[in-house]
């Protein structure tokens, strides 16, 4: 890192909402495993000349439990949205009031008063999408709008399933096919839950976060995964379709935010302020072909991309932001869960 001339400097540059002007020292960020374009990063040494170094994680669960544990090291993040309310508490973020950064002004109104940062006083925006099945129609012609070709899979599919191992995506999931709450304290509803799991897993092939792989390379013929990734396989395998289950299906969105003992704040902010930018927020939906929360990228986006089915939910289907569940309840999620590993 720099003298602390060039600190000034940075902030001053980001007062000013200046883009070209150069920042200078390092940027350490942590972000979920090919979900980081390289051409955004050097994009972004380039203008302000810092130097970023990016870590990768497989789940929001492990990334917050290494930040909370101290000296992570890390600037820059990328919890769910569900895990933001909780960093928040426990002191980990840095209100970098991104609602008054230069680029603000190209934030989706939508997505501006959400429910894990009430008008943006922490994070920005991603990408974001939906959790759903994702089949391949060679092997199965039937129904792919519900959650049961995951969940009670017909014959075609039994023993060819994939199930992305994130303990809320999988636990939501079920719940939209039991028809129940996500966040339900019911005893009854708790056991079906658990018991609908344990029952599935008996006609599940993997439980592996490269859905991406697992599909196209036909080892799995159906997989619960995000739209981007559906996408994705799509692209390489024609016969890969995407389903908008009938029961229901949640959105998600990740977000970018600083922690509170970031070392590099000031560059850190800078990136903030340079993800809001809509040729900047294309270069990141471009590599993992997710949506954005920013106006004006559809000029800067792959041909694929524009109306692809994947990323269009269609009228009628249920979706949704699902809060966090209580502490009790998410107790008893984890125990379910680790029923589920065993």
């Amino acid at each position: 890192m720099k003298k602390f001339a060039s600190v000034l400097l940075a902030g001053a540059v980001l007062a000013l909402g200046a883009g070209t002007a150069l920042a200078d020292g390092e940027l350490h960020f942590y972000n979920y495993g090919d979900y980081t374009n390289p051409d955004l990063i050097k994009k972004f040494e380039q203008t302000y000349n810092v130097k970023v170094t990016l870590d990768t994680y497989d789940a929001s669960e492990d990334m917050y439990a290494k930040v909370k544990a101290g000296g992570s090291g890390y600037d820059v993040v990328v919890p769910a949205s569900f895990l933001v309310p909780a960093m928040i508490k426990d002191g980990l973020l840095a209100k970098i009031e991104p609602n008054q950064m230069s680029n603000f002004k190209n934030m989706r109104p939508e997505f501006v008063n959400v429910y894990w940062d009430e008008g943006r006083h922490y994070s920005v925006p991603w990408q974001w999408g939906t959790t759903g099945p994702a089949v391949n129609t060679e092997f199965y012609k039937g129904d792919i709008n519900t959650w049961a070709v995951i969940f009670n899979p017909p014959a075609e599919l039994k023993g060819r399933v994939n199930v992305e191992p994130g303990m809320t995506d999988v636990l939501n999931a079920a719940s939209y096919y039991l028809g129940q709450d996500a966040c339900s304290a019911k005893k009854e509803d708790l056991k079906k839950l658990n018991d609908t799991l344990i029952e599935a897993k008996k006609s599940w092939r993997t439980m592996d976060y490269d859905t991406i792989g697992k599909m196209t390379s036909k080892d799995a013929y159906a997989t619960l995964t995000w739209d981007g990734a559906a996408m994705r396989q799509r692209l390489q395998v024609s016969s890969i379709k995407y389903g908008f289950p009938k029961e229901g299906l949640e959105s998600w969105m990740d977000n970018v935010v600083v922690l509170k003992d970031a070392k590099n704040m000031e560059n850190a902010k800078l990136f903030v302020n340079f993800i809001m930018d809509p040729e900047n927020a294309a270069l990141i939906s471009a590599f993992a072909h997710y949506d954005n929360g920013i106006k004006g990228t559809d000029a800067y986006l792959p041909k694929e991309m524009q109306g692809a089915p994947e990323l269009t939910v269609p009228a009628g289907v249920k979706t949704e932001f699902i809060k966090p569940c209580s502490q009790d309840v998410t107790a008893l999620h984890a125990k379910i869960w680790n029923n589920l590993l065993k």
